[in-house]
């Protein structure tokens, strides 16, 4: 029998079509990780941590998967890159972007290194992240 987990993503985009970036991010998700069981509404938001003239657009899944953590991350990087990302943040630097995804929450594990931290250290601080997160959290 496979082994599920489930993982919270966090999407963000600001740059191009956001809304069909967005549902194509979703759609890489479904097809990559594993059964997107709930979804979030879209939410509009300024800018976080740097100065941008383009408004983001916000999501979360809960996604039902077969995969560990590290392969969630491979791939929800390369998801970004087939979006069309191109640089990631470094240093808290953050910039105008066509996708990002972050892990948020994967079961109930914690992981500390330089190359994942989750649950995501910065969740909390975020009303972009939270708000969309408390609205899919409990449900199936």
């Amino acid at each position: 029998m496979i082994k599920t987990h489930i993982t919270y993503l966090a999407l963000g985009t600001n740059l191009g079509d956001k809304q069909g970036l967005m549902f194509a991010a979703i759609d890489k998700i479904s097809k990559k990780i594993g059964d997107v069981i709930c979804q979030s509404s879209f939410y509009e938001t300024k800018a976080w941590g740097f100065k941008s003239k383009n408004t983001f657009l916000n999501a979360c899944v809960k996604v039902k998967t077969s995969l560990s953590v590290w392969e969630v991350l491979a791939v929800t990087q390369s998801i970004e890159r087939e979006l069309g990302r191109i640089k990631k943040s470094v240093n808290g630097q953050y910039s105008d972007r066509t996708m990002d995804i972050d892990i948020l929450l994967y079961d109930d594990i914690n992981i500390n290194t330089t190359a994942l931290t989750v649950p995501h250290p910065k969740m909390y601080e975020r009303d972009f992240v939270m708000k969309p997160l408390k609205e899919i959290q409990h449900k199936s």
